[in-house]
């Protein structure tokens, strides 16, 4: 393991990274001990994500996540880390309306010290509105777990020509709304090769292919700890490795060198 620095990441380093087109990494935490972990390894961004309803709490959905969850977690996650840039997830119904929206991501702000939020969907007024407060936001599109009653399962998005422009013009409207990053799930690789091309933002993957500007991965999937089915985007690094550090350097380092994902990884 090694510190890089002692000095918070911040927008202005990962919009460095995408101009110098240097990979930027990321993992889910939630707890003091992996967060810890993490940060000392180098990983860019630690995601304090809704998924924690699925592996820490053993829901079937993301959507029983209360905020009250999203700050503990969050509290645990940035009292541990030095030099990691932390965002927080905004769980399912947080943000109804850009004043609901405004008030629970300034908590996450001012009470858990996340330095950004991220929210589900094309929410356009809600991203002005949150930037308009001085909230900086990552936007998320193509599979949404928070609409699985809507969608009826979890699948790749974009792969019908429809699909595909309706995807890539809600990207160019999260960037015009103020977006400070954007994370694709499950969506094709060349659709989101062509996003990550078109937007000056950040673009971080999950199941979208080596292109993104980086790549992000729920941790207990990549240590292969989660119970139930793994999805076809993640990889068990443990395999290669002799413990948990030595993972998720592999994984960092995976990432860096654009070697994760594999095209077994993507669609």
């Amino acid at each position: 393991m090694h510190q890089t620095s002692t000095t918070l990441l911040s927008l202005l380093d990962l919009q460095a990274m995408k101009r110098r087109q240097e990979k930027i990494s990321s993992l889910t935490a939630y707890d003091a001990s992996f967060s810890t972990l993490i940060d000392a390894i180098g990983i860019d961004i630690i995601l304090v994500g809704d998924s924690l309803g699925m592996v820490i709490q053993g829901q079937r959905t993301t959507l029983p996540v209360k905020l009250e969850d999203i700050l503990y977690h969050t509290r645990c996650v940035t009292r541990s880390r030095n030099r990691s840039l932390v965002i927080a997830d905004l769980p399912f119904m947080s943000y109804c309306t850009p004043e609901q929206a405004a008030i629970n991501a300034g908590r996450l702000l001012s009470e858990a010290e996340a330095q950004i939020v991220k929210l589900e969907g094309p929410r356009f007024e809600i991203i002005r509105f949150l930037v308009d407060q001085g909230i900086p936001v990552c936007a998320h599109l193509g599979l949404l777990p928070q609409s699985i009653n809507l969608i009826g399962e979890y699948r790749v998005t974009g792969q019908t020509t429809k699909d595909a422009e309706r995807i890539l013009d809600q990207a160019y409207e999260v960037e015009r709304a103020g977006a400070s990053l954007l994370l694709l799930e499950c969506v094709p690789a060349e659709l989101a090769k062509e996003i990550t091309q078109q937007l000056e933002i950040p673009v971080i993957g999950i199941g979208s292919g080596v292109d993104c500007d980086g790549q992000v991965l729920v941790l207990y999937d990549m240590l292969d700890i989660t119970h139930g089915k793994k999805p076809r985007f993640t990889k068990n690094f443990l395999l290669e490795t002799n413990s948990i550090a030595e993972a998720i350097m592999l994984y960092h380092q995976s990432v860096k060198n654009a070697t994760f994902p594999a095209p077994e990884h993507s669609y």
